[in-house]
């Protein structure tokens, strides 16, 4: 069951893309000759303004057909540049073409700011420790802990890190996952006296994550409550989270340029599916505040993800798109049909990349899962 709730999910979110991409061809005077909820065999159609609003087969996503997508491989067949009509993608201005490949993505990010808005209006609490931490050496075995090396002590309760203010120990395991590879400052309370120490962070090559070698203190559960937002504070903190999640994802590309293993990093569409559907499942199974709450979460990172690749200046993405409108708007006139054509093909080659990396993740990933690792 929790893979169909994982590709509803996915589905959603990949049609709000293309909703995006159907109503900013409508604004600038783009035919949208089709617009299909699933891909494949259409099962049901309904013609509307001049659109054929499709039900197809397989559920995962859809697309917006405009008129003139085709007049690239139409005019490379013929050996002739384009010439397209006013109605058409290729014959609006090339500004006007970049706002159409530019508004997918968009709704991606705009629907991470509604979801991380909503959460912040409906509040929530969760179970953590506090922020006074014990030496994983003192725990287990072999242990290595950046944390003593740096001169900090079991019983020190970890108040800053960086710039960021630690409250609990989720706080803290959400600041030093995201600081794997650095040297930060890291403030502690020990007994009222307030110390600075300057810490590295180990980087597990093999998850990404960032390690300092603490653990939370058994005895020190607590229950957090989220803070009381009204409409504008929570609109407010939905842009201000979107703007974590894009600095996050980021600081998690950059990762791959430190030597962590690009299998574990990239995922593929069945490990998203399957985090998409557990997260559904799991959230659900422990009442309907927090299910909607967990997904609504997963939903705009992922959501803030395909914002970020789809704008790629790459071609047959959106940022494709978008770049060789903005060049043309600058030289004045069309790009030849050879170099965009031939162009793709790196494209291609980048998402084929990408997708035999992501399967080859979500094969390892479920191979471990069964081996019990």
């Amino acid at each position: 069951m929790k893979w169909l709730y994982g590709i509803l999910c996915l589905f959603f979110l990949i049609l709000f893309h293309e909703f995006g991409h159907f109503l900013a061809a409508k604004l600038f005077g783009v035919k949208v000759e089709s617009f299909s909820i699933g891909f494949g065999p259409v099962l049901f159609h309904k013609k509307f303004w001049d659109t054929d609003f499709r039900l197809s087969l397989i559920p995962l996503g859809g697309y917006c057909g405009m008129k003139g997508e085709k007049e690239l491989q139409t005019a490379l067949d013929t050996g002739t540049e384009i010439n397209a009509e006013s109605d058409s993608l290729f014959g609006i201005h090339p500004l006007k073409r970049a706002m159409v490949g530019f508004a997918g993505p968009f709704f991606n990010y705009i629907f991470a700011v509604i979801s991380f808005a909503i959460i912040a209006g409906i509040g929530y609490s969760y179970y953590t420790y506090s922020n006074k931490i014990i030496l994983a050496d003192e725990k287990m075995e072999n242990a290595c802990t950046k944390a003593r090396e740096a001169g900090i002590l079991s019983g020190d309760k970890i108040i800053k890190v960086g710039n960021t203010t630690i409250e609990s120990f989720s706080d803290l395991s959400e600041a030093i996952s995201i600081r794997g590879g650095e040297t930060t400052d890291i403030v502690v309370d020990r007994n009222g006296e307030m110390l600075t120490f300057s810490a590295e962070i180990e980087l597990d090559k093999s998850t990404g994550v960032g390690k300092l070698g603490v653990m939370a203190e058994s005895d020190s559960l607590i229950q957090v409550h989220t803070p009381h937002y009204n409409f504008f504070q929570a609109v407010g903190k939905g842009f201000t989270e979107s703007a974590k999640m894009i600095h996050m994802t980021f600081k998690g590309i950059s990762l791959l340029f430190k030597g962590v293993e690009i299998k574990n990093a990239v995922s593929g569409p069945a490990r998203v599916t399957e985090m998409l559907g557990s997260t559904v499942k799991d959230g659900f199974s422990m009442g309907a505040k927090i299910g909607f709450i967990s997904i609504l979460d997963l939903m705009a990172l992922i959501s803030i993800s395909l914002f970020i690749m789809n704008l790629l200046p790459i071609p047959i993405l959106d940022g494709g798109l978008i770049l060789f409108a903005i060049i043309e708007s600058i030289i004045k006139k069309h790009i030849p049909v050879k170099i965009q054509y031939y162009t793709q093909f790196i494209g291609l080659a980048f998402i084929g990349l990408l997708l035999i990396l992501g399967l080859t993740g979500d094969v390892n990933y479920f191979v471990n899962m069964i081996r019990g690792k």
